[in-house]
């Protein structure tokens, strides 16, 4: 998907965009469909039960996190992004590039969702944001979250694959 803001870059491109329009989400050259890539396995947790298990794409580096899922049109059934953190800070993202609507778990130290977004539109430049400290955060296509049911309070666990 997205773009991943830190909060200093994301006060930096606020104050810069103060000065000058925004730019077309457009306006970037779409490249080639990049293809899924299982790197491992999230299961999301309430009340003690597991409700779904997706695959997911692990982006840990400053460079997939920056490319999220820009560029896909779709995701495999029951499969998701999941962003890696050093340390939990909030987080910011957007959808510039992001062609398909998505889903945002943000996930704390504690691996307790803090806050969901349900059905970030693509294309958008809007921020999409934590309301806390996380360490992680999932993304998976739009009606993710209102099919399985899906709040802030429950857990995640994942691992790798490889």
């Amino acid at each position: 998907m997205l773009r991943l803001l830190a909060p200093a870059t994301l006060c930096l491109a606020l104050i810069a965009a103060c000065g000058s329009p925004a730019p077309e989400a457009s306006e970037a050259p779409l490249e080639e469909e990049i293809p899924f890539r299982k790197d491992g396995e999230l299961t999301l947790i309430q009340e003690g039960q597991d409700i779904v298990t997706v695959d997911i794409e692990i982006a840990d580096t400053d460079s997939s996190r920056a490319r999220g899922l820009m560029q896909r049109s779709s995701l495999p059934d029951r499969s998701g992004m999941l962003f890696v953190f050093d340390q939990p800070s909030l987080q910011g993202f957007y959808m510039a590039n992001t062609l398909m609507s998505l889903d945002f778990f943000f996930i704390g130290a504690d691996s307790v969702i803090v806050n969901t977004v349900k059905y970030a539109p693509p294309l958008s430049l809007e921020t999409i944001a934590s309301t806390g400290p996380v360490l992680w955060v999932l993304e998976v296509p739009a009606g993710f979250i209102d099919t399985w049911g899906l709040v802030a309070g429950d857990r995640v666990r994942w691992s790798r694959t490889d």
